[in-house]
């Protein structure tokens, strides 16, 4: 898959949009086990990216994910903007404009082992983590319908962390109290793995 500067623009835009809509949902989920401030602080974080995307996508991938990362570390503040800052820079020194699946996950990987060491998280603990790696196993398996498999495995595993006691963040000083409440950095995960996918599928 090549990623154009058209490409580039369309993605930014499209994941920003996405967390912006759905910042007030983000909110409630973390006023409920955290700050309350997740989906404000993504929203302003991504209110910066849609602002820059055209600056941004004037790059190369690689630079312009490096830049979107760069942008959420200043912007969005708290425990989320220095991870998935981390995210995109991590993805940002991987890939090329040309993108092959095994690229990418490839990619992802690493990117996803340097959340985890910013975050001293794992899988399993009630975090974004808990949607990253099921969607990095369906990058691993690639095949047809990818795109639609993205995001019905980012969702189910957003899903999934409700039950879950949390272990990392904020969350895991209400020990029991945070069982059966969706992880906000799950779900924001998952909006933005759910755009992707959708950007992809319509350039594939």
């Amino acid at each position: 898959m090549m990623v154009d500067r058209r490409a580039r623009k369309l993605l930014f835009e499209t994941v920003a949009q996405r967390v912006i809509a759905s910042a007030d949902e983000l909110t409630d989920l973390d006023r409920a086990i955290g700050d309350g401030d997740h989906g404000i602080n993504m929203r302003r974080g991504f209110e910066a990216v849609l602002a820059a995307a055209d600056e941004l996508s004037a790059k190369n991938l690689g630079e312009s994910l490096k830049g979107v990362g760069t942008t959420l570390v200043m912007k969005v503040g708290g425990a989320s903007g220095p991870l998935y800052g981390t995210l995109f820079m991590s993805l940002g020194k991987s890939l090329a404009d040309e993108v092959t699946s095994e690229q990418a996950a490839d990619a992802f990987a690493v990117a996803i082992d340097a959340v985890k060491a910013r975050g001293k998280s794992d899988v399993g603990q009630k975090t974004m983590l808990d949607v990253l790696f099921p969607v990095l196993a369906v990058l691993r398996e690639g095949g047809d319908g990818m795109a639609a498999r993205l995001k019905a495995t980012a969702w189910a595993a957003a899903e999934k962390t409700i039950p879950m006691r949390a272990i990392r963040g904020r969350a895991s000083f209400l020990g029991e109290r945070s069982i059966g409440h969706m992880d906000p950095g799950a779900r924001s995960s998952a909006l933005i793995v759910d755009a992707v996918a959708d950007v992809m599928e319509g350039f594939a």
